[in-house]
């Protein structure tokens, strides 16, 4: 992508350097034995799952997983000889072009294994599929009393290959997540008891990595950390460096009365004149309307705060005590002195939302 292109608007710039480095650190933190499964899910958390993917198996990642098999595809596409693991509940749609495509699938209870071995012997090939257990987060997967008996069931199926053992922290408290991995190991050791022993269990992502590094087994699921959001606990959180800048352009600089409102908001008349910048990003580019009169930009690195409610393509700042401030000017929306955390904690979001959400339409600039 030419640099040049996505500049009069709004656009994302994802710092390759800061992935790496978070790359290096998550490698810091793994056994020598531990695979890394790189989770690239929601377009690599808004990142770009393509490019991020490539930029990862230059550098020696070849696992990943994903959320959907829309992903799944349009990384294989990208990365041939990746190994790929789909780690929501798939039903029956793409399932044998997901076998034929080599995709791991996750199988959360028996019917869901059955739709795959349907799709696998239509594909006429074995489909590998890793078993979920919901321990906690009571999301997708097999109640842990029964789980052995129906991951032996699974296993029986002709078309199915069990390859893995999953489950995922709810990470309420160290007391739950304690439970949560007690009741894996009692799965895991009734299969053993059966003579079955999956190849690889994972269990850990970013955070459960950072504080409970004693459970890796053979592959830990990582993302948000690699792209530079690390748990609040981490001791090496400032080693952990930020991906992502988002940034807009000012088209019109204009001064507003007193009295006046700005915007869709007739309930906030401005209480003296202001000089008022509209910038070209809104909320359908991901910039959230929770933002309205809370958040800030920076222009000119100073702040301004934002006033009026944030429309579906634009929105307004105030520019009154900020010098020369002219249509062209960059505002920063995150970056810079805006943190990941504090843009978050301000819009009452999940810190991996701010980037999720950054709509296709915003062009993503690699650096």
């Amino acid at each position: 992508m030419h640099h040049d292109l996505p500049r009069s608007r709004c656009w994302l710039e994802v710092d390759t350097h800061a992935i790496l480095n978070n790359l290096k650190i998550i490698r810091g933190l793994m056994k020598a034995e531990t695979q890394l499964i790189a989770v690239l899910k929601a377009d690599a958390y808004g990142l770009g799952i393509v490019p991020v993917g490539q930029l990862l198996w230059e550098h020696g990642v070849r696992r990943f997983s994903v959320a959907c098999l829309e992903e799944a595809f349009e990384l294989r596409a990208a990365l041939p000889e990746a190994w790929i693991l789909c780690m929501g509940e798939t039903l029956d749609g793409a399932l044998e072009e997901a076998v034929r495509e080599h995709i791991r699938l996750t199988a959360g209870a028996y019917e869901s294994a059955c739709r795959i071995a349907h799709a696998a012997e239509k594909a006429k090939q074995k489909a590998f599929v890793h078993c979920k257990v919901d321990t906690g987060l009571h999301r997708i997967g097999l109640r842990p009393e029964n789980a052995a008996d129906v991951i032996l069931r699974c296993g029986a199926l002709p078309e199915i290959q069990i390859e893995g053992v999953y489950t995922h922290l709810a990470l309420h408290t160290k007391a739950s997540d304690v439970a949560q991995q007690k009741a894996l190991r009692n799965v895991l050791e009734t299969l053993a008891a059966a003579g079955f022993v999956p190849d690889m269990v994972h269990v850990l992502e970013s955070i459960g990595l950072v504080r409970y590094p004693e459970w890796q087994y053979q592959a830990v699921r990582v993302g948000a950390l690699l792209y530079g959001n690390p748990p609040r606990d981490f001791e090496k959180a400032d080693q952990v460096q930020p991906a992502a800048r988002f940034i807009t352009r000012v088209v019109r600089v204009d001064r507003v009365q007193a009295g006046e409102c700005v915007g869709y908001d007739d309930h906030h008349p401005l209480e003296k004149d202001a000089l008022v910048a509209t910038l070209a990003v809104g909320y359908a580019d991901g910039y959230p309307r929770a933002m309205s009169y809370c958040g800030s930009v920076e222009i000119h690195g100073k702040r301004a705060k934002n006033i009026g409610l944030i429309c579906m393509d634009q929105m307004m700042v105030d520019v009154t005590d900020i010098e020369d401030v002219r249509p062209g000017d960059q505002a920063v929306l995150l970056g810079g002195g805006i943190t990941l955390r504090e843009y978050a904690d301000v819009g009452h979001m999940n810190r991996n939302e701010v980037t999720a959400i950054i709509g296709k339409r915003v062009p993503r600039v690699y650096l």
